[in-house]
């Protein structure tokens, strides 16, 4: 006998609401840059420089958020903070659009937003909270000490978040996180969240993303559905194929955590950056441009049935401090050969750097062959030496 579940009931529509039609929008285009808050986008420099010689000053852009006097109806413009009105007259001006941005909270279509952390990820909504000006929604995660006896997850929001909009971050591994990812979720929605915007640091289950063999689950379209059930938009970070992206039925992008490592690198005594192969020659040039260093690749060479050498294609290593770029570290047995490799051809320091830094199985034992190990705060660890939270607050900024 084949038994089949029904699957879940939609969620009545929100008290004063005719309808959330949340997931019908996959057509508009949610992801514009040019909605980067609060730049004036309405008129480039040709065209302000046109209304100025014409002897009228363009509008004040109406896209700035209220200051503080204004918040609740107060026009009283003796409340304005004096940074605030030079800002607005900043981006008035004629000579073309002005780049100073007045820190304010941030408002999504003129709610506040708040930001909730999920037990794999409070370090890091903690920063993006910071970041973004934002509430940070504290979050109970054992009813008693030590939780539920049979291990089960519990959460329960500490504030109210009715009718705003909610950002909540969290890493999707290992299971225990998928979890409580979406508990924290209906959490958000049935306290009457107007919008939920999912922040997954590391997409777990995204590696199998087709079916090999009949029968199969795909899970990352599996978690991408799922997701799609409380949140409006989905941000995530070094996906393992970013084409499951496009199944999602909500707006899901792809966050880049290469400038969070050209950041760090920028700061260090590195002569150059290593891709480990052709394939992640694209993200180590993009961690070059902001470390303002200059990058290579390593190519393999099969000397034998059970020989591979790892040579860089142009740069010689002889007496270099080199880093080497990747978007995640399981095993860590690929950085391993391939510091050996350096090591062999004169290299005097390498530097092992990832976006995700898993750090399974003998990982750590491959890891000690390299002098620094460096990741970000996606998964904390005892290496998570860099925040990625400015990058997903400019992404969660360009959503509007």
């Amino acid at each position: 006998m084949a038994i089949v579940c029904g699957h879940r009931a939609s969620r009545p529509d929100s008290p004063g609401e005719d309808s959330r039609p949340r997931h019908q929008e996959r057509d508009r285009e949610p992801f514009k840059d040019e909605s980067l808050w609060p730049v004036n986008q309405e008129a480039n420099p040709r065209e302000r420089a046109e209304q100025r010689d014409k002897g009228h000053d363009p509008p004040v852009p109406s896209n700035l958020p209220d200051p503080p006097g204004e918040a609740h109806g107060d026009s009283s413009s003796d409340e304005r903070p004096r940074a605030y009105l030079k800002a607005r007259s900043r981006l008035s001006v004629a000579q073309g659009v002005g780049h100073f941005i007045y820190a304010t909270p941030f408002r999504a279509h003129g709610a506040l937003v708040n930001v909730v952390g999920g037990s794999a990820s409070t370090a890091l909504a903690r920063s993006l909270a910071k970041e973004l000006r934002a509430n940070f929604i504290e979050v109970a995660f054992e009813r008693h000490p030590g939780g539920f006896p049979d291990g089960e997850r519990y959460v329960r929001l500490l504030s109210p978040v009715a009718g705003e909009h909610v950002v909540l971050v969290q890493s999707t591994w290992p299971d225990t996180n998928v979890v409580e990812y979406f508990l924290l979720a209906d959490a958000i929605r049935d306290a009457g969240a107007s919008r939920l915007t999912a922040v997954i640091p590391y997409y777990g289950y995204g590696r199998q993303d087709k079916r090999f063999l009949d029968g199969e689950a795909i899970s990352a379209m599996t978690m991408a559905k799922h997701i799609a059930l409380d949140a409006d938009e989905m941000l995530t970070m070094a996906i393992h194929n970013p084409d499951i992206l496009a199944t999602f039925p909500i707006p899901a992008r792809e966050v880049s955590g290469m400038p969070a490592i050209g950041r760090y690198l920028k700061t260090t005594d590195v002569d150059f950056l290593l891709a480990p192969d052709g394939k992640a020659i694209r993200l180590v040039k993009e961690a070059a441009a902001i470390a303002k260093k200059p990058f290579d690749a390593l190519e393999k060479e099969r000397l034998d049935s059970y020989t591979v050498r790892m040579t860089p294609k142009r740069l010689d290593v002889r007496g270099k401090s080199v880093a080497i770029v990747d978007d995640v570290v399981s095993t860590g047995g690929t950085i391993a050969t391939a510091t050996r490799e350096l090591r062999a051809q004169g290299a005097r320091r390498v530097i092992a750097t990832c976006v995700h830094g898993l750090f399974v199985g003998p990982a750590l034992e491959n890891l000690k062959a390299c002098d620094e190990i460096v990741a970000t705060d996606t998964i904390p660890s005892a290496y998570s030496k860099v925040t990625v939270a400015p990058e997903f607050a400019a992404a969660i900024r360009a959503l509007g």
